[in-house]
């Protein structure tokens, strides 16, 4: 997983640097195929504003928009909200591959 952390008129400290690292390791668990995490930290008075986007080989990316008090703040829900469309985006694949028709026993009957 590669994790690219930029500031919007902003200086990204190392600290904010590492806490969005640790904060988006999680998400790790629930690929194994590498993919690109671009996350973009920025100031929108009087809100912190954090967003992201997830670019998984070969689907669409996924982006998500986070807004907190704080910075670290605005990471977590970020993270979190990442946490839900990639379990939503596993739930789909596997349902998808299940496939949701008739079974043949119910056929014969």
């Amino acid at each position: 997983m590669q994790i690219e952390t930029h500031g919007q008129q902003m200086e990204v400290t190392p600290a904010l640097r590492d806490y969005v690292e640790t904060r988006l390791a999680r998400l790790s668990r629930h690929f194994d195929h590498p993919c690109e995490i671009r996350v973009q930290l920025g100031l929108d008075k009087p809100e912190h504003r954090a967003e992201a986007t997830i670019t998984l080989t070969g689907r669409a990316p996924m982006h998500a928009i986070a807004n907190g008090v704080d910075m670290y703040a605005a990471i977590d829900l970020l993270t979190d909200k990442l946490d839900r469309l990639l379990m939503k985006h596993k739930e789909r694949m596997v349902d998808h591959h299940r496939g949701t028709g008739t079974s043949h026993d119910s056929l014969l009957d």
